[in-house]
């Protein structure tokens, strides 16, 4: 059976449906959430970034930083960032912390604030 990273977006129509949602849907949504540092947090609280097959998701869900499934991602760069961030264990130790979160929420901020400044001038 093929995965979704092998079902072109376009053909995920024939997938079968979770919920009322493809496989394809689903993991765009999750993936998606990554960009949130307070969700990466969550996650840190729920445990599940220390149980290994968890970790292997993440791994999996690399397959978003190509095309043509980056074309789908409305933040592009905070979630792949992210993701990338998550693929080391000190980084899925330290979000834990809400320190950690509140550096990645100022520097997600600052980066806005710098592109609406570029736009501006």
């Amino acid at each position: 059976m093929a995965t979704s990273a092998q079902i072109a977006p376009e053909e995920a129509s024939n997938e079968p449906k979770f919920g009322g949602f493809t496989r394809f849907e689903i993991e765009l949504e999750f993936v998606q959430s990554l960009a949130n540092p307070y969700y990466l947090n969550h996650l840190a609280a729920q445990k599940l970034l220390q149980q290994p097959a968890f970790i292997e998701y993440l791994k999996y869900l690399q397959y978003w930083s190509k095309p043509p499934y980056l074309k789908y991602l409305a933040y592009p760069g905070p979630t792949l960032r992210n993701l990338e961030l998550l693929q080391q264990e000190q980084f899925r130790k330290n979000i834990i912390s809400p320190d950690a979160v509140q550096a990645m929420v100022g520097e997600g901020t600052k980066a806005a604030v710098d592109w609406h400044l570029e736009k501006e001038t």
